[in-house]
């Protein structure tokens, strides 16, 4: 394992860059103007009339919202109202680009066919989200945001889906990305026995220099919600987040995945459901289940720190195993684990070829953690979340198939998530907390490459003039320290 990063913690002075930021931010939000918010509440300044607010830290911005689920959204819209446009911009380019169908397509299907699967509260929400960015003369609608939630399932899940039940000629081909590595451990694997989990979340860079703010929730009913997540989106959508009932969540994605069910809830709905009425293991695998539509099919790794219990729920379609243990540990790169589901519910996904991203992570991932056994914490954790070791060539080396991904370093890319030679994805964020931090609604998280490495647009760019069609969303995404968050903070 490397050695851990240098971490930040509150407290600490900010970056120039984040100070940089927050002098924009607030340029921006001090030019407001009377608004009408949802019920009839006119907010004269977030700060003065919405409970609602954000700060700079560490490469993220951290967003606190609190109320019924019109109010959370109206402060979320008119908060992140620059940022969700930018994300916005960037769902678009890549979703009709990488599927050839117009954003048309991405507006009606939500208003169609996910609108009427959306439970009540959360349609609010995504309403409010809308007026919220409306109010900062962002030109939006409510089918825009809910396009921008199903961001990953109508595009890797429901368009393919489309696409062989209408036989549609000259299509392209489709798999889902593969997103993210992780563990949970528990009992003898961790020190004093507690919980420990971490993710890395896999994307394109271009959303991954986005997928840094961090949301504070508390929601008139329900949980409160520490989760990391992208502008606009109701859910973490990447799904790392702790709440005030001792539930502890992450997941990674199930290459291959196919299935789609046209009648059932939006993914984004469920996870988010799970992680605001869950107060236990089994009511979070009954809420995820519950309208299970098949979208951004995940292997979800949970943890109680009430009980000191983990859990691997392998979430296809048709095939719902669950795992326990109250001493043991899970692991997530990627792979599908249920032979059932393989089979059924995978377009051919093979376990035994070691050169594949998924797999050869999961060799990295098991030799750490049980080199590690009794010793993990959160300072290993970030660590093993940092990792380069390539255990299909024997050596260190950050690329596709290091836990900390590097794909822009791969000639080869990642077939199995569509990922062409060189293409710009990889580790975009990390994210650790345990049982003792989780019990103080905190966890630690990092902007950018965890192993601390920039990734620049331009150079890249000018060496790969294939992705000359990303210029416009291309950002270079800098890499931050390990810093800490919790829920209720002011700065």
């Amino acid at each position: 394992m490397r050695l851990p990063l240098v971490s930040t913690r509150p407290g600490f002075s900010q970056s120039v860059r984040s100070l940089f930021t927050s002098l924009i931010v607030i340029c921006v939000l001090g030019a407001g103007v009377l608004e009408a918010a949802p019920g009839g509440v006119t907010a004269a300044s977030d700060t003065q009339s919405q409970p609602g607010y954000r700060f700079e830290r560490g490469g993220w911005t951290y967003v606190h919202l609190e109320g019924t689920p019109a109010e959370i959204g109206y402060q979320h819209g008119r908060l992140l109202a620059r940022e969700i446009a930018d994300t916005l911009a960037v769902i678009k380019l890549e979703n009709t680009h990488n599927t050839k169908r117009n954003w048309e397509f991405f507006r009606d299907a939500s208003r169609k066919m996910l609108w009427p699967h959306i439970d009540a509260e959360y349609q609010q929400e995504l309403k409010g989200i809308a007026r919220g960015a409306q109010s900062r003369g962002v030109n939006i609608d409510v089918w825009d945001i809910v396009a921008l939630n199903g961001g990953i399932e109508l595009p890797e899940y429901y368009v393919p889906w489309l696409n062989k039940r209408e036989k549609t000629e000259n299509t392209p081909h489709i798999w889902p990305s593969g997103r993210c590595t992780a563990f949970i451990a528990t009992g003898s694997y961790t020190k004093g026995g507690r919980i420990v989990i971490a993710h890395n979340n896999w994307s394109s860079y271009a959303e991954g220099e986005r997928w840094t703010v961090m949301f504070d929730i508390q929601p008139t009913h329900g949980h409160r919600m520490l989760m990391d997540g992208l502008p606009g989106v109701i859910t973490s959508q990447d799904d790392f987040g702790v709440n005030d009932a001792g539930i502890m969540i992450t997941e990674t994605t199930i290459t291959q995945f196919v299935g789609w069910d046209p009648d059932g809830t939006p993914e984004f709905v469920r996870s988010r459901r799970a992680m605001q009425y869950a107060s236990s293991i089994d009511e979070y695998v009954k809420l995820i289940k519950d309208g299970n539509n098949g979208g951004y099919a995940n292997d979800w790794l949970i943890g109680d720190r009430k009980t000191g219990e983990v859990a691997y729920l392998e979430l296809g379609l048709k095939n719902t195993p669950l795992w326990r243990s109250k001493d043991g540990y899970f692991i997530s790169t990627n792979f599908a684990r249920d032979s059932s589901l393989i089979k059924d519910e995978t377009d051919g996904f093979d376990l035994k070829n070691m050169s594949s991203s998924p797999n050869a992570r999961r060799v990295t991932a098991e030799k750490e953690i049980e080199s590690a056994k009794g010793q993990i914490d959160v300072q290993l954790a970030e660590q093993f979340l940092s990792d380069h070791v390539d255990s299909y060539l024997g050596k260190v080396e950050a690329d596709q198939r290091s836990l900390c991904g590097h794909v822009d370093k791969a000639k080869e890319g990642v077939p199995v998530f569509d990922w062409g030679p060189y293409f710009p994805g990889g580790a975009v964020t990390g994210k650790v907390t345990d049982s003792e931090l989780g019990g103080k609604m905190s966890l630690i998280s990092h902007a950018g490459h965890p192993c601390g490495e920039d990734f620049l647009a331009a150079p890249f760019l000018e060496a790969h003039p294939e992705y000359e069609w990303l210029r416009p969303i291309l950002k270079d995404m800098k890499a931050g320290p390990w810093t800490q968050f919790a829920a209720g903070e002011k700065q």
